[in-house]
């Protein structure tokens, strides 16, 4: 299960239903690792019944301990395109790092298209065998900054160093985060100072995703936001996010969610 970068609470869907079945917490990086993880999480869940949580895919690579075909394994989520849900039974955890959205190929050592749209055991392609320190943390007792430590020992054994443009493409990934003003590729580009081809290769190459994919999830995870605060003028929201009409933003977000917004405006808010 992964656990949204950045935009918590709107990436995870229906927020006040999923606070009803499970809950994440937060541990910084150790300064190690804080110019490549931008947090490790622990997600715990009790659910009787079987709960199907739906979270919206972010621009991030995350490491996860989960049961992989029966064994306890670190799997490596690239970033994808598809709608992500997770079936939660009984009781349980999943401890993850979010890699900063350019930092993964630092630790992977090639392009992202080898993991993007895929999920993947981190010592299939890199470092050495993870079961029993998957093993180990799924079964921990142990506090949740010593589980964060667990995990960043394993990580250490893969030799990542830290890259140049790697920094740049994260601090350009995070401008189009916050500045809702920012609606198209070719706008990334210009603060980038490359053209809209060279960014577009650099995307690919370091996140396995392109700079379009990018500006348009952060402005849906806008619109998340404000469709969880409600109530919204959707059709004024939809210019504002750069949108050519409503019926744009309602393709867009209906694609991602599977909820035309209004609709889903009205489920977040009822709690259903």
């Amino acid at each position: 299960m992964t656990d949204p970068h950045g935009r918590g609470e709107a990436a995870i869907l229906r927020p006040t239903a999923a606070a009803q079945h499970f809950s994440v917490a937060r541990v910084a990086p150790s300064q190690r690792w804080a110019r490549l993880v931008e947090y490790v999480w622990i997600a715990r869940w009790e659910c009787p019944e079987p709960y199907d949580q739906q979270v919206i895919p972010q621009p991030c690579v995350h490491v996860t301990a989960e049961t992989w075909q029966g064994v306890p394994r670190l799997l490596v989520n690239g970033i994808t395109r598809e709608p992500f849900v997770r079936t939660l039974e009984g009781t349980g955890h999943v401890i993850g790092a979010t890699f900063r959205p350019a930092s993964f190929r630092a630790v992977l050592g090639a392009d992202l298209g080898v993991v993007a749209g895929r999920v993947v055991p981190l010592g299939d392609v890199v470092g050495p065998d993870d079961s029993a320190v998957a093993a180990d943390l799924l079964g921990s007792g142990a506090s949740d900054e010593e589980m964060a430590a667990t995990l960043e020992s394993h990580l250490d054994a893969c030799g990542a160093q830290p890259d140049p443009l790697a920094d740049e493409l994260n601090a350009l990934v995070r401008r189009a985060e916050v500045d809702r003003s920012i609606t198209r590729a070719d706008r990334l580009a210009d603060l980038a100072g490359v053209s809209l081809r060279t960014l577009q290769r650099q995307f690919t190459a370091y996140l396995g995703i392109g700079p379009k994919w990018v500006v348009q999830r952060f402005r849906l995870l806008d619109a998340a936001a404000a469709a969880h605060a409600g109530p919204t003028d959707w059709a004024a929201l939809a210019v504002d996010l750069g949108f050519a009409d409503q019926s744009h933003l309602t393709r867009a977000f209906t694609a991602v969610v599977g909820t035309p917004p209004r609709t889903y405006e009205r489920q977040a808010r009822s709690g259903a």
